[in-house]
């Protein structure tokens, strides 16, 4: 079975809490995962991820990262980007460690490709600043990250057998 759902932690681990996508990745490989699910660490490779989008076409990508929106560090949020204000103006170019989500939706765009559903389970950093490691409010947010990842992909999965056995195992 072709993997349906791609779980791509994103970010630097060398900026704090900026490597929480790739820890949640981390946490989310280590477990028994479903033949439609696949996760990979694409920390700060951009262009990795959007040929990754190109070449699989998946049904749902879940972006996870560090978001700065004002809440309290350690918040989580669940974001449905809105595409189509992601589009490509110009050129594009090809950098491989830009890591935003709409410069690697405007080359996945510009090589001909669609990401399909995107999501995005984000997270509130503390720290961002030069250094390796989760402040305490992200860390502890990572487990939960985990347990909101495994319901979206039970959800969006319709609540299949293979998807509720993932949920099950991840837990």
């Amino acid at each position: 079975m072709k993997p349906r759902v791609l779980i791509a932690g994103i970010g630097n681990i060398f900026l704090q809490d900026d490597g929480f996508g790739m820890e949640v990745a981390h946490r989310l490989s280590a477990q028994t995962l479903p033949e439609m699910v696949r996760v990979a660490d694409f920390g700060i490779r951009g262009i990795h991820l959007a040929y990754e989008l190109l070449e699989r076409k998946y049904e749902l990508t879940i972006l996870v990262d560090a978001m700065v929106r004002g809440d309290r560090p350690g918040t989580l949020y669940l974001v449905e980007p809105d595409l189509e204000s992601l589009q490509a103006t110009g050129e594009v170019t090809a950098d491989a460690h830009a890591m935003t989500p709409q410069h690697v939706f405007q080359l996945l765009q510009s090589l001909g490709g669609s990401p399909g559903r995107v999501l995005i389970v984000g997270c509130e950093p503390l720290e961002t600043e030069e250094g390796i490691g989760l402040s305490e409010p992200v860390a502890d947010a990572v487990e939960e990250a985990v347990k909101l990842i495994w319901d979206v992909v039970r959800r969006e999965a319709g609540g299949t057998a293979e998807a509720e056995d993932a949920r099950k195992e991840g837990t």
